[in-house]
């Protein structure tokens, strides 16, 4: 039988969650809020400057993925 050749990649998921958000968001709305956003602004560039792709972010919670 012939050998095949078969591309191997790797991929990595990574799904991360503010504890106690909703929590958060009963006792300072604003302040969570903004402090979201500043978390985001951080870590979201990061995410494509390593080829990854947010795949999905609601609330406290982001799902990112990406393949070498």
């Amino acid at each position: 039988m012939p050998e095949e050749h078969m591309e191997r990649r790797l991929a990595a998921i990574l799904a991360a969650d503010i504890a106690g958000y909703s929590a958060l968001m009963g006792a300072d709305e604003a302040r969570t809020v903004r402090d979201l956003k500043a978390h985001q602004a951080v870590v979201l560039p990061m995410i494509g400057k390593f080829a990854g792709r947010i795949i999905d972010t609601a609330g406290g919670e982001q799902a990112v993925g990406g393949i070498t």
